[in-house]
């Protein structure tokens, strides 16, 4: 059967920069829609200039297109418009007014000074679904500050239970490696934008949407939240071990560390069996999870003690065989290599051009009948301006370059 893109009869009008607002249109822009991303003349995305590293052209020179840039922006089409003009404000409501979703992450109220807020151009177009992304959301105390994911996974609690456990060497709070609040959510902008136009099918109307990085911080803590909540004691910091299982973490082998992730009694025991030691299976202290979380002190180290004695192949490979998950701790450049990623066609290539090509990561999703379509890199700043301005705004090339003769594109 032929694929089909499965949103490939939508528009979307992208007013977002950096991470969270330009990874749900490209989550979007993957499964066939057609993003049109607006970015200030002269300079773009701020994360255009967020480098090095920067893509290399074939003879090993860099371009002008920052690694952050591109790791977030595939599949649009770069139209420059000077928001700060009344003509440019009046080309955005010529483009929302032909398209389905507006997703913008300004900050609040900024838009209406434009006429570009919600009900302004969705009395125009009904039909319009349009997406606020901000750090706190349009209303409460924090509504006006700025929303940096640092600051969120300070704020949202997400450092509180990330890092190696306070009196330990390296102990205190840690943030993630990447930017999880800005990622989950256009993550949750996906889902949302979904449903509305899901909803928009049997009402004829397009909503709101009012999402916020510091909401989505709190909610995806999900098994932790309810380990306060149940007990009224936030959870700690647990390094590399589990909150709720053990042994559930890293351990270190001879010759390196191998992670361990034991999620069930049988499997407790089957580990114990090939560790040489059933007798820590029927243990009372140990033969059930509750009991090992309680009696962690005394059982953890002595099983580092038995995994530290053989190297960490012999841990995958026997653990695995016998159904116990574990596994090496990869680079990223190791991860990537990985015969299943290889497999799976993790990583893409589009052709570029100013590179020639561009190295991508796809997205996970697998679908029978309407799986994601990469046909576009990522847009060189203002490369389809003129494009979508004749095809959506009726323009000729006179009326384009009286627009670019005036510094409005």
């Amino acid at each position: 059967m032929t694929s089909i893109k499965a949103l490939e009869h939508l528009r979307v009008l992208d007013l977002t920069r950096v991470l969270a607002g330009p990874w749900c249109t490209q989550l979007l822009a993957d499964l066939g829609a057609d993003v049109i991303k607006i970015e200030r003349p002269g300079s773009g995305d701020d994360t255009r200039a967020w480098g090095p590293p920067y893509l290399k052209d074939a003879d090993g020179r860099d371009t002008t297109e920052a690694a952050y840039y591109l790791s977030a922006n595939r599949g649009k089409r770069s139209v420059t418009v000077d928001i700060g003009k009344a003509d440019g404000q009046r080309l955005l409501r010529e483009l929302a007014a032909a398209s389905d979703v507006l997703i913008e992450n300004y900050k609040v109220g900024q838009l209406a000074k434009y006429g570009l807020d919600y009900a302004s151009l969705s009395a125009a177009n009904p039909r319009l679904v349009y997406c606020s992304i901000t750090g706190f959301g349009q209303d409460g105390p924090y509504k006006d500050r700025a929303g940096y994911d640092f600051i969120i996974q300070a704020m949202g609690g997400f450092m509180s239970i990330t890092g190696e456990r306070d009196g330990l060497p390296g102990g205190g709070p840690q943030k993630a490696g990447v930017a999880v609040s800005d990622l989950m959510t256009g993550m949750y902008a996906t889902v949302a934008i979904l449903a509305a136009l899901t909803q928009r099918e049997r009402s004829g109307r397009g909503q709101y949407i009012d999402l916020a990085l510091f909401d989505t911080m709190i909610a995806m803590l999900a098994n932790m939240n309810m380990n306060y909540l149940t007990t009224g004691k936030a959870p700690g910091r647990a390094g590399n071990a589990h909150q709720n299982i053990v042994p559930y973490q890293v351990f270190a082998a001879a010759d390196g560390h191998v992670v361990i992730a034991v999620g069930n009694d049988s499997q407790y025991a089957r580990f114990c069996e090939i560790a040489g030691r059933p007798d820590l299976s029927s243990d009372p202290r140990f033969a059930r999870n509750a009991e090992r979380v309680r009696n962690r002190a005394l059982l953890v180290p002595l099983l580092e003690a038995i995994v530290g004695e053989k190297p960490a192949a012999f841990w995958a490979e026997r653990l695995e065989a016998a159904g116990v998950p574990c596994g090496p701790i990869n680079s990223i450049a190791q991860a990537l290599a990985d015969p299943q990623a290889v497999a799976r066609g993790t990583r893409i290539d589009l052709p570029h051009p100013t590179a020639g090509s561009v190295p991508l990561v796809g997205m996970p999703i697998r679908m029978s009948g309407s799986s994601p379509n990469y046909e576009r890199p990522p847009p060189l700043l203002g490369q389809h301006t003129d494009e979508v301005l004749r095809e959506l705004a009726g323009l000729d090339a006179a009326a384009i370059a009286a627009l670019r003769g005036r510094g409005v594109i």
